[in-house]
């Protein structure tokens, strides 16, 4: 359907036209021109502009935006930002203290790490309420989805176990005995290798998904908080918040062939606190937040050096890319908003109010 500034501005040059210049035909969007008989001030260069006009409102019009879905622990709530217009459309109550968060595969459900209410919480996007809750165990932290979208695995931070929870069926299938303060999750692409970290044992635990194995255990920096697969499943990348460090792990030698360490002028060693990490489609760059430094690091993959630190809001926690990947957000948990960086020009565009404590943050279709 045209527009109603598409049809005044129709209107407007029909008006004009003269009696020579022919009448649109039935059903037809624009008026019939003869070029031979038309005078000067004819339809001709008025069509024109309307084509032109039409053309900028199109390209100006935005195509259906994302939404960002930011969990906020201290409010108990998930904030709903549309990202076309980067404001706040509705804030939903969830249970108590929502940290990890994640799309189900067909991207119409949002899962909820409900920390302190010890479940998992599924909240439809159409509705945007809670349909369902599913069973963890204590604490339940972060967790990652199998390829296939069946399957939760759950890190529980106060029983050292990783749940696995068959999302169709409702339950818990198995618990796997890791190290102690399980936190990070993360699934290699063909689903087969399943990392897990342990804050306290400073471990990633490599487990096989079909027997529910331990395969290995790899000593990392010092409260290791996330593990984040490349695109071709060949390495591993684990944040360290008190080491201060990123490990890269082998993924087939299970051993670090790398240790990336940060030096922020004017920050505190102690304050570099590395914790989400995102990688760029392409594999090339590598984004940290380093919480309370208040930086994003930019990390060529190559060469494992710091490219370039943003700054963003207090106490960074996570980030997730936009669907074109040419936006990157991060959760900014002591000032309580959002930033918006813009990945090409590498600068942080916008920042965002959102709930007390923001933590978590996914891109929704």
């Amino acid at each position: 359907m045209p527009s109603t500034l598409m049809l005044a501005a129709f209107n407007r040059i029909r008006s004009k036209a003269p009696s020579n210049a022919g009448c649109p035909q039935p059903g037809a969007w624009l008026p019939r021109v003869s070029v031979r008989s038309a005078p000067q001030n004819a339809a001709g260069p008025a069509v024109a502009g309307l084509l032109l006009a039409m053309g900028l409102l199109l390209a100006t019009t935005p195509a259906m935006a994302e939404r960002l879905l930011v969990s906020n622990e201290k409010d108990n709530t998930i904030t709903v930002v549309d990202a076309g217009t980067l404001a706040v459309v509705k804030t939903v109550k969830v249970g108590a203290r929502p940290r990890g968060i994640a799309l189900s595969k067909d991207g119409k459900s949002l899962y909820i790490c409900t920390s302190d209410a010890d479940h998992i919480e599924v909240l439809d996007l159409a509705s945007l309420t809670v349909s369902r809750t599913l069973p963890s165990g204590p604490d339940p932290e972060l967790f990652t989805l199998s390829p296939d979208g069946k399957t939760l695995y759950v890190s529980n931070e106060n029983d050292n176990m990783v749940s696995v929870l068959d999302i169709a069926a409702g339950r818990i299938v198995t618990e796997i005995p890791v190290g102690v303060e399980p936190e990070g999750m993360g699934i290699s692409p063909d689903g087969k290798i399943l990392v897990n970290t342990s804050e306290t044992t400073s471990m990633a635990h490599f487990i096989d998904t079909q027997s529910h194995e331990v395969l290995a255990n790899v000593l990392v920096g010092s409260r290791p908080r996330v593990a984040q697969w490349t695109k071709d499943g060949s390495l591993v990348w684990v944040s360290a918040e008190v080491g201060g460090t990123v490990s890269v792990i082998d993924s087939a030698q299970r051993k670090v062939i790398q240790t990336i360490r940060f030096d922020i002028p004017g920050v505190p060693k102690e304050s570099i606190q590395p914790v989400g990490i995102q990688l760029t489609a392409d594999g090339t760059t590598a984004f940290v937040a380093l919480g309370p430094a208040n930086r994003i690091a930019v990390i060529d993959t190559h060469s494992y050096q710091v490219k370039k630190y943003l700054l963003v809001g207090q106490r960074v926690w996570n980030l997730a890319f936009s669907g074109d990947g040419k936006r990157l957000y991060t959760t900014n948990g002591v000032s309580n908003d959002l930033s918006v960086i813009d990945v090409d020009a590498l600068k942080v565009v916008k920042s965002v109010p959102v709930g007390r404590l923001p933590w978590g943050v996914v891109v929704a279709p």
